[in-house]
């Protein structure tokens, strides 16, 4: 009766570590598709260019269109709606929250250190850029890890 015991125990052990691993490798590729939707969204942001400065000759990224292209880009790749939230088929349950959106413009000296205490972020800019964090949860499938959130932080340079 012992062994039984002892064997019952040590299958729901084996399955709760089982399940553990299962929950820690789909969060990691959680936070990596969430990673590269952040670059990608600070990357096309900062690719939208002021042609009323381009005119006159000075590399600027125009403020409102970089929102915008932060948002599309976000939404596409996150599959969110417009309000943030996950749609149908998304791999996140909880709604993403921008944090700090940043555009670092030619009224900056550049190289341009920008530091930011409260997310613990520093990045060196040596042309106008973005600035990008979000917040993103972990929908965990079983329970077994506690609750897993990240501030997902991302740059970009204008390309030129």
């Amino acid at each position: 009766m012992a062994k039984l015991v002892f064997s019952v125990l040590m299958i729901v052990l084996w399955w709760m570590l089982h399940v553990l691993q299962v929950d820690e490798e789909i969060a990691m590729g959680t936070v990596h598709e969430a990673k590269r939707a952040v670059d990608r969204a600070a990357h096309a942001s900062a690719q939208q260019l002021d042609r009323d400065k381009l005119e006159m000759g000075v590399l600027s990224i125009d403020a409102s269109l970089a929102e915008e292209a932060t948002l599309y880009y976000l939404q596409a790749n996150l599959s969110l709606d417009d309000g943030m939230n996950p749609v149908q088929g998304s791999f996140l349950r909880d709604a993403v929250e921008i944090r700090l959106f940043e555009v670092i413009n030619d009224d900056s000296e550049f190289p341009f250190v920008y530091r930011n205490d409260l997310y613990d972020y520093e990045v060196t800019l040596f042309r106008p850029g973005v600035v990008l964090i979000i917040h993103v949860k972990y929908p965990r499938l079983f329970g077994v890890l506690g609750p897993v959130e990240w501030d997902l932080k991302g740059t970009a340079e204008l390309v030129y």
